[in-house]
């Protein structure tokens, strides 16, 4: 990343517009160009599109975390790390003694997954479980939003909940998980070794089917793309904006995941491609849980095992390819959360005239020749390239 830094230009770019909280799926599809005032639905429907969940006009899909509670507190927001096998166990558990013909649970990636709540309401305000670590979850809990809305003009058209009936439904699923998981025999397996529970589901970030253009659309310079993510977020993003989906063997989201196959899986789609878009969320995670060595140690294989492979096979390609570097948004180790502070970033490829920018950092991308840009600022810088 320095050495493209040096060669290339470099700068910082505002990813989450104001009035918008600092999560992946601001701050990615702000980075891809859309307008978020537009098309923002939250992470619900978004991970609906990556699962293969069609929704209908009278979902109300969000995000569902299976996270750990203990001692009244959130102690992670994924359940103690745990693997898709397990949650998949879990949910068909909660589909069994929650599900009915109003509410469903369909099984992400891990502890990421996904309520559907037909004709819930999205006028609520949900708590990311991975912003407040350690905190008591009960006051945590669902509310209605306090707003101008009115609540009769959308529910006498289109027969949904009330806001406050919807938080009050999402409120009673999460004591009645509680009650349930608790008494799963993989929990007191994990409670038996005096390891963290999967006790808890904790929906939040949801919204209605969004309406989104394809980037082929937003940009006629790119007539192909695709997208590489173990994320079931991205992958949603990528469905909407009209990107192939590429799954990688061993992509986990974690610091275990397959660099190497997810570089190799980048260079073979610009072969044919015009845009390739891959995601890492390895660093993102242990900043969640403020482990400084862990997100050191994903930078260095996000570096050397990932970013390197592909500037060294597109290096001497006959055909230019440009190459991107950015963060989505901030996860200070020292904080645990999201920040929405303006990210770094550095545009590559053969050719560019170099600023003064000698390596790749919050504080040198400063003095980057981009200067701050805003949103789809950077998409339009992107493209300007030739």
């Amino acid at each position: 990343m320095d050495q493209l830094a040096k060669e290339g230009r470099c700068g910082r770019l505002v990813t989450v517009p104001e009035g918008f909280p600092p999560g992946s799926e601001v701050a990615n599809t702000a980075i891809l160009g859309y307008d978020l005032n537009k098309v923002y639905e939250g992470r619900g429907p978004l991970e609906a599109a990556s699962i293969g969940y069609e929704m209908a006009d009278d979902d109300f899909a969000i995000r569902c975390n299976i996270i750990t509670i203990e001692d009244g507190k959130i102690i992670t927001h994924n359940g103690g790390n745990l693997e898709t096998d397990d949650a998949r166990v879990l949910i068909d558990y909660l589909n069994e003694h929650l599900g009915n013909e109003r509410v469903k649970f369909i099984t992400g990636i891990q502890y990421r997954h996904l309520l559907v709540i037909k004709g819930g309401n999205k006028h609520i305000v949900c708590a990311p479980p991975h912003d407040h670590p350690n905190e008591e979850w009960r006051p945590l809990l669902v509310k209605s939003e306090n707003s101008e809305y009115s609540e009769n003009s959308e529910n006498s058209e289109n027969s949904r909940l009330t806001p406050q009936q919807t938080a009050d439904l999402i409120n009673d699923l999460i004591l009645k998980s509680q009650e349930l998981l608790a008494k799963h025999p993989y929990n007191l397996a994990k409670a038996a070794k005096g390891e963290r529970q999967a006790n808890s589901i904790w929906p939040w970030s949801g919204g209605y089917r969004p309406s989104m253009e394809t980037l082929m659309q937003q940009y006629p310079e790119i007539k192909s793309g695709a997208v590489i993510s173990a994320v079931d977020l991205i992958q949603g993003i990528g469905k909407y904006a009209g990107l192939r989906i590429i799954k990688v063997p061993g992509a986990t989201g974690l610091a275990n995941t397959n660099y190497e196959g997810k570089a190799q899986a980048a260079i073979d789609a610009l072969r044919h491609d015009d845009f390739v878009f891959v995601h890492v969320e390895a660093s993102d995670e242990a900043g969640h849980d403020g482990d400084l060595d862990l997100k050191l140690k994903t930078i260095e294989y996000l570096d050397q095992r990932l970013i390197a492979p592909i500037y060294q096979e597109v290096k001497d390609w006959q055909e230019d390819v440009c190459i991107a570097v950015l963060p989505d948004h901030l996860t200070p180790v020292e904080q645990r959360i999201h920040v929405g502070q303006p990210v770094p970033f550095l545009i590559w490829h053969r050719g560019i005239e170099a600023d003064e920018v000698q390596q790749y950092d919050e504080v040198s991308c400063v003095d980057g020749s981009y200067g701050l840009l805003k949103l789809h600022e950077f998409m339009q810088a992107l493209m300007a390239v030739r």
